[in-house]
């Protein structure tokens, strides 16, 4: 089959087109075959990001992981012997490693239906972030209707989630983003729009309930001081300074006052998939899109996410018809 494979870390330059082995699945196993997978900012970090990041995976002196991805969406090719929910021809989509490939082997329990009113591409962009914005809201913010929130970096793959699941849970959504991307901010229905490249949110005086910090480069004092008494700040993304910053002070900050600071990361689960699944199907969240690459271009696509300038999700295509190198 045909896959991108990471060759080296450095650049998207790294990442080639290649014939590899088809995988197996295992007995608790779902083999699919890919129609469309999405970047996350993992998958950079992985590829470009200084030592200490790889290390941690144990991934230093070469790549382990030589195909990228996790998001995916596709056709039950073969199941293991154990799986019960899936049999082959069932449209899924989920979390498997190695997604950016013809073929990805998948955790029957890291995968759920594809609606069908959600195409290939949309149901691709949705695993990681979109759990990552839910559980921001629901688990960690503790977000309740008619709150104020603000999202900083709503253009982006996590916070184009954040502020359409910040709305299903009837809160006031102000969302902080570039020129170019307020009209499409309103679009997906945040109720405020401010735009960062003529106003610091932080500098303004306006208080929120809840901010949630997809991207940015406020500090973490920054966020404090626009905080409601009782406010609370979430971090999920953001540079690797500011992710850094968060784990490290983010808990000892939290310990004067009443304004609480948290930085985590999410956990895909079946449970949140299948809650996800419901918002599609009911209408309530449409993901947001940028592309699709087709496969061969997969290098392209993630210089571009690199870049950071893109509007919701990186989506990557698989077109088996014209899947030859560069």
């Amino acid at each position: 089959m045909k896959a991108i494979v990471c060759t080296k870390y450095g650049s998207p330059d790294g990442l080639q087109l290649k014939e590899v082995e088809k995988p197996t699945p295992k007995d608790n196993g779902v083999l699919v075959r890919v129609h469309a997978a999405s970047i996350n900012k993992s998958d950079l970090y992985l590829l470009t990001h200084p030592n200490v990041v790889r290390l941690v995976g144990g991934q230093l002196l070469k790549p382990k992981r030589r195909i990228l991805g996790t998001d995916i969406a596709g056709q039950v090719e073969a199941v293991g012997r154990n799986v019960k929910q899936f049999q082959p021809g069932d449209e899924v989509f989920g979390g498997a490693p190695g997604s950016f490939a013809e073929y990805a082997c998948a955790r029957e329990d890291l995968l759920v239906l594809k609606p069908a009113n959600v195409t290939f591409e949309e149901s691709a962009a949705v695993p990681v972030a979109a759990i990552t914005a839910l559980q921001a809201l629901r688990d960690k913010g503790h977000v309740q209707p008619g709150q104020k929130v603000l999202i900083n970096g709503a253009s982006g793959g996590v916070g184009t989630f954040l502020v359409q699941i910040a709305k299903s849970f009837r809160a006031e959504v102000t969302a902080v983003c570039s020129t170019g991307k307020l009209e499409m901010a309103r679009s997906i229905g945040a109720d405020h729009v401010i735009d960062y490249t003529r106003e610091d949110f932080t500098k303004s005086g306006q208080r929120y309930d809840l901010i949630v910090a997809a991207n940015g480069y406020h500090s973490i004092l920054d966020y404090r001081r626009a905080l409601n008494p009782k406010g609370v700040c979430v971090g999920t993304g953001g540079s690797m300074g500011q992710i850094f910053q968060g784990l490290l002070l983010a808990p000892l900050i939290s310990m004067v006052g009443r304004k609480k600071m948290i930085a985590f990361m999410a956990k895909l689960n079946q449970k949140d998939l299948d809650q996800l699944r419901e918002l599609l199907e009911a209408g309530k969240m449409k993901p947001v899109m940028d592309g699709p690459y087709p496969l061969n271009r997969a290098s392209e696509a993630f210089q571009y996410f690199e870049e950071g300038h893109a509007k919701g999700k990186v989506v990557v295509v698989m077109k088996r018809n014209s899947l030859e190198a560069d």
